[in-house]
């Protein structure tokens, strides 16, 4: 009997899963197994760690009603693997490949001493496929978008046993008991659902709801992914059969938009794959030494969202207890960050990895530095978002902002994006007093746009002397 090691990272999930598909296919058996890497769980963002666990579990389920189970081992994979394949017996590893600079490095000392076979399934293409004609990484996004839209998407995989072949029992560890997210329950199952009610209606509204903080015009299928409950290449194969389902140009025009989301996606860690070193800076060289400000204080405020300013601060606490953000709402906390407050962009960075459910270092290194203006096709770095045009245009009656900020939720619309305005009269009127129930803001946002662009001048100067 020919035994081969399932290893599970960022795939947990049993259809369409090429890791698994190819273990079956090439062997008698399969033995699922994950590794608790003590580097991993030394400083965990607990948000992300809860989901994991529980989409663990709810795996292991599922592989029990097949016949099998998931083996939990715990150590660094490269002594754990070697002497479980020794142990069982495995003829090879099968898993993902990844494709951060900390499991390249792993999975390179790994295939020196067992053999692991790497296939594609974190993205749709793996990020060489996507290249110039003169075989160069792609730097921007249009570009890369069109060439990736041009490759052949594989055919799903079929259907896996409903019966896997018997495989050794082996002792392992036990999942630690953890909270389900309420927000966004883990497994498969919850993702497939979602996929499928948003492809059947939001995906056509996509392009004009997608932007508004008071509508659930989004997927949130992004913690779905981060972890491959739902393979990228359904979500993105059942997306262009809507686009070409669509009854009319906007329902067309909002499952395209959609699609190029997932494409960003596959696009930030690309960016990734040829440029590694962008998780420790700058992408843009020019840009790599701007005098940001150490302001302890401000930064506190912002994590904690009490910078006074309610979209900022809305935005920040449904982080808070979500472990979730919308995308418009990530633009605007991070502009303020970076452009208002001129704090490094790499703390927000930090401070949503620690936070998110779908925190994934491309993706999120890709999102700041574009939105700080200092990454690979990054938003010119004098384009500052204005806070409250930013607010008053995606949520315009206020109701993300009352969900989320209940202290304001007695004061008119007109003054709820800005309640620092709220005249006497009405403060005494309401019972609210600007700076005593609610903060007044950290910062002018028109005084404190040309101390930004004074900034990001002088690293461009310093790096052409």
């Amino acid at each position: 009997m020919t035994l081969n090691l399932w290893w599970i990272r960022r795939d947990l999930r049993l259809n369409d899963n090429p890791a698994l598909f190819n273990a079956l296919a090439q062997g008698s058996s399969v033995l699922p197994v994950f590794i608790l890497d003590p580097r991993l769980l030394a400083q965990p963002a607990q948000n992300r760690q809860r989901f994991l666990f529980s989409g663990l579990r709810r795996l292991d389920e599922e592989l029990r009603q097949r016949g099998s189970r998931l083996l939990i081992r715990r150590g660094l994979p490269e002594e754990v693997l070697p002497a479980l394949v020794a142990e069982s017996g495995a003829s090879a590893v099968f898993a993902e490949e990844d494709y951060t600079p900390f499991a390249g490095r792993r999975d390179a000392r790994l295939a020196k001493e067992i053999p692991l076979k790497l296939v594609v399934g974190v993205t749709v293409h793996h990020p060489s496929a996507v290249i110039k004609a003169d075989g160069s990484p792609y730097t921007v996004f249009t570009p890369f978008s069109k060439a990736w839209k041009a490759l052949p998407i594989s055919r799903p995989l079929p259907a896996i046993p409903t019966r896997f072949p018997a495989a050794p029992v082996l002792t392992g560890e036990i999942l630690p008991e953890t909270e389900e997210n309420p927000y966004f329950p883990a497994g498969e199952a919850q993702a497939e659902r979602r996929l499928m009610d948003f492809l059947n209606s939001g995906v056509f509204s996509y392009a004009d709801d997608r932007n508004r903080l008071d509508l659930e015009g989004t997927s949130r299928l992004s913690p779905y992914l981060r972890f491959g409950m739902i393979s990228a290449r359904r979500a993105a194969a059942l997306t262009m059969e809507k686009i070409q389902q669509a009854s009319d140009p906007l329902a067309r025009k909002g499952a395209e938009t959609f699609l190029n989301e997932l494409i960003w996606r596959e696009f930030y860690n690309a960016i990734l794959y040829h440029f590694p070193h962008v998780l420790e800076t700058a992408f843009n060289p020019a840009l790599r030494n701007i005098p940001w400000r150490n302001a302890p204080d401000e930064l506190s405020a912002w994590q904690q969202g009490l910078t006074g300013i309610p979209v900022v601060d809305a935005c920040m606490r449904q982080l808070l207890e979500m472990g979730w953000m919308h995308n418009r709402g990530r633009m605007i906390v991070a502009s303020f960050l970076v452009k208002d407050l001129l704090i490094n962009w790499q703390e927000g960075e930090a401070w949503f990895f620690r936070h998110l459910l779908d925190g994934d270092p491309a993706a999120n290194n890709g999102g700041w530095q574009w939105t700080a203006g200092v990454g690979t096709d990054a938003a010119p770095y004098f384009r500052i978002f204005n806070p409250i045009l930013q607010s008053k245009k995606f949520d315009p009656q206020g109701r993300f902002i009352r969900r989320w900020l209940p202290e304001l939720h007695q004061l008119p619309d007109e003054y709820l994006h800005e309640p620092w305005l709220l005249p006497a009269e009405m403060q005494r009127k309401t019972g609210f007093k600007p700076g005593r129930d609610y903060p007044l803001p950290l910062v002018d946002h028109a005084q404190v746009k040309e101390r930004t662009l004074r900034a990001y001048q002088q690293s461009k100067q310093a790096e052409g002397t």
